[in-house]
């Protein structure tokens, strides 16, 4: 592992060192799209901004599609229908193995993975007199999770039953659901997504919010039931409202790519992220974690091979590829 950092520290002037534009070549697609999630959550604005940078770096048209989330994105991937798509890793395992309810036993085998993107931490918020000091608080109120086929909306429900809360949930865009807490019809927000997630924002812009914590042992309850979630932290002043560093749980994503896109096209995507690291610092603050090295957080999923290519070529490194 320190030979793979040293290599990645040995290219840092080339990494920051503006990239050149990469020539659409004829056989590529006319278009490329990028399967992200609702809108009001980080993946939707991420992806926007990845397109943006994507359709000038590439000269190729690239969109941002709207989905359920990282279980519909592999299940569109699989399809064909997206070319491109984001995944938290826990999601994207169930569905290689086959193993989660929603795969149904079927083995989704298309996805390649291409570069990091950053830590998606479990994160609780109410609004200050909801009366919602703990998780405990939350049984039996109604907190939103986001879209069914989403992180939060696959995972929350086995956070609170491991934690033997029994909520009543409710799915929906992150943008419905915000305005739902906005007008006191929904008491909390139970969310799985990068760092500031932007419905956060706006309901902080209208209201006195607080971020429920995880208690140590609820941690270490949900590490021992689902091995997948790794220790993530929130750090302070990430919200207006938070003034002290969340420790909680989470998992990192990945941007994934379809097994049969050209690697001269994989390729150039992942050398256009990471030599403009800057434009995606301003797409979202997430993208901080948008760096190589971070691609030892994928420990299972195959590379494409465009993108091995591009961590042997710019990193020296060796990665798992998929052929």
């Amino acid at each position: 592992m320190k030979s793979m950092i040293t290599g990645f520290l040995a290219v840092v002037g080339l990494l920051m060192s503006p990239a050149t534009s990469h020539a659409r070549e004829p056989y590529w697609p006319e278009t490329i799209t990028i399967g992200t999630a609702s809108p009001g959550g980080s993946y939707f604005v991420y992806g926007e901004g990845l397109a943006r940078i994507l359709t000038r770096e590439l000269k190729t048209t690239v969109w941002a599609r709207p989905t359920e989330g990282p279980t519909e994105n592999v299940k569109l991937l699989e399809t064909g229908e997206l070319q491109l798509a984001f995944v938290t890793l826990g999601v994207a395992q169930q569905g290689w193995n086959g193993t989660g309810v929603w795969t149904n036993g079927t083995k989704y085998r298309a996805l390649r993975a291409m570069f990091p993107m950053y830590d998606t931490p479990f994160q609780f918020v109410t609004l200050r007199d909801s009366g919602i000091l703990s998780l405990a608080d939350m049984a039996g109120r109604k907190v939103g999770i986001g879209p069914e086929g989403g992180t939060s909306g696959l995972y929350m429900p086995q956070v609170f039953k491991t934690l033997k809360l029994d909520a009543d949930f409710r799915t929906g865009s992150w943008e419905d659901l915000t305005a739902k807490v906005q007008a006191g019809s929904l008491d909390a927000l139970a969310v799985a997504a990068g760092v500031p997630v932007p419905s956060f924002a706006a309901l902080e812009r209208s209201h006195k919010v607080r971020y429920v914590p995880l208690a140590q042992h609820q941690m270490v309850s949900l590490r021992l039931a689902l091995p997948e979630l790794g220790s993530s932290l929130i750090a302070a002043g990430t919200y207006p409202s938070l003034l002290r560093h969340y420790q909680t749980v989470g998992m990192f994503n990945f941007a994934v790519a379809h097994s049969t896109l050209p690697d001269d096209l994989v390729y150039a995507i992942i050398d256009a992220v990471f030599s403009h690291h800057d434009d995606m610092m301003v797409v979202h603050a997430a993208a901080a974690e948008t760096v190589p090295a971070n691609f030892t957080r994928n420990t299972f999923l195959p590379f494409h091979g465009g993108a091995a290519e591009w961590y042997h070529r710019k990193a020296g490194v060796g990665v798992l590829r998929g052929d």
